[in-house]
C-alpha cells in the first residue's frame, strides 16, 4: 500500500473523529469504512483482523449507546465549542495516559471549557455532570470505540 493510500485513510480516519464530535455525522461509519478501504487494500492478513476487530469494537459501542439515554445536547447545553474541549481532552487523555485517560480527558475538557465560560468551580462541576447525562456518555462511548480503532490502525501501520 502506498504512502497516499495511507494519508487518504488516516484524513478519512481523522474526519470520522472529528465526525463523532458533531452531532448527524456518521462519524463512527467513517472510521469504519476507512480501515475497511485499508484492509481491502493491503494484502497481510493482519489488516483484515483490524477490520475485524474495529467491527466488533464499533458493534460494542453502539450496544452500549442504546443502553444509555438518548442525545440532547443542545438541551444540556452542549455546543460545537464544548465538544471540541471535550475531543481534545480525551485525545489528550488517550495520548498522555495510553487509552483509559480518553475517559477523565473528556471530562475535563468539558469541565475546562464550562470553567472558562462560567468562571466558577461549583458551576463548572454543575455544567459538566449536566453535560455527561444529556448525552455526554453516548459522546464518549462512541469517541472512545474510535480512538481504539485508531490507535490499532496507527499500530499496524507503524509496526505492523
Amino acid at each position: 500500500m502506498g504512502a497516499w493510500d495511507l494519508l487518504l485513510a488516516g484524513v478519512v480516519i481523522l474526519f470520522g473523529l472529528c465526525g463523532v464530535l458533531l452531532p448527524g455525522v456518521p462519524g463512527s461509519w467513517l472510521v469504519w469504512a476507512a480501515i475497511m478501504w485499508w484492509a481491502l487494500k493491503d494484502p497481510r492478513p493482519v489488516a483484515w483482523w483490524v477490520l475485524v476487530g474495529a467491527t466488533v469494537v464499533l458493534f460494542l459501542s453502539q450496544a452500549v449507546r442504546w443502553t444509555l439515554p438518548p442525545r440532547r445536547l443542545e438541551a444540556g447545553g452542549i455546543d460545537g465549542r464544548v465538544l471540541a474541549y471535550a475531543g481534545t481532552g480525551s485525545f489528550l487523555g488517550f495520548v498522555l495516559v495510553p487509552v483509559l485517560g480518553a475517559v477523565p480527558g473528556f471530562v475535563a475538557g468539558i469541565y475546562a471549557c464550562e470553567r472558562i465560560r462560567l468562571g466558577r468551580h461549583g458551576e463548572a462541576v454543575t455544567a459538566t455532570r449536566t453535560a455527561m447525562r444529556s448525552g455526554g456518555w453516548s459522546v464518549l462511548t462512541e469517541l472512545f470505540a474510535c480512538l481504539l480503532i485508531t490507535a490499532a490502525w496507527l499500530g499496524t501501520v507503524i509496526w505492523g
